[in-house]
């Protein structure tokens, strides 16, 4: 069985994967090409690191466990679009919105651990209510809004076969 620093450092590394692949993803969304390795890597990732946060030791609501249960949903909501219902119509613009909300939610999550565990992030925002953190968190929300918006204009491939 695993111990708490090895699960924790397994769970790092599939949530730095998902953000990896997610970015290959975005990249494909952003010059109009599916990219269906990358994307079904990204999506069981993605999917892994929220199930994975899941198992981690707590008591009661956190604002962990709520991205968690987003994540998923949001998750849920691309999976269907891209492959039950194959991009077809609105789903195309559902799926690349709710992929792109999924990766930004790894973001957000990478940000916070980072101003958490990096020292000089950690000393330049203890409370994560001071302005790095903000600014961060806030720079960060901003470009995934414009690469979103960007990337259901520019994504009109073909429905998958």
């Amino acid at each position: 069985m695993f111990n708490l620093k090895t699960f924790t450092d397994v769970h790092v590394a599939i949530s730095l994967v998902a953000i990896l692949s997610g970015l290959v993803v975005l990249f494909g969304l952003l010059t109009g090409r599916r990219l269906d390795h990358w994307t079904s890597f990204f999506l069981l990732t993605t999917v892994a690191t929220s199930v994975t946060g899941f198992f981690f030791p707590f008591h009661g609501f956190t604002p962990a466990i709520g991205v968690g249960i987003i994540s998923l949903v949001v998750l849920a909501i691309a999976i269907f679009a891209r492959y039950p219902r194959r991009l077809a119509g609105a789903w195309r613009w559902l799926y690349v919105i709710s992929a792109t909300f999924a990766l930004y939610l790894n973001v957000f999550v990478l940000i916070v651990q980072s101003f958490q565990n990096v020292p000089a992030l950690k000393a330049s925002a203890p409370t994560q209510s001071e302005p790095p953190f903000l600014v961060a968190q806030l720079l960060a929300l901003i470009i995934f809004v414009v690469l979103g918006i960007l990337a259901a204009i520019k994504f009109r491939p073909a429905p998958v076969p």
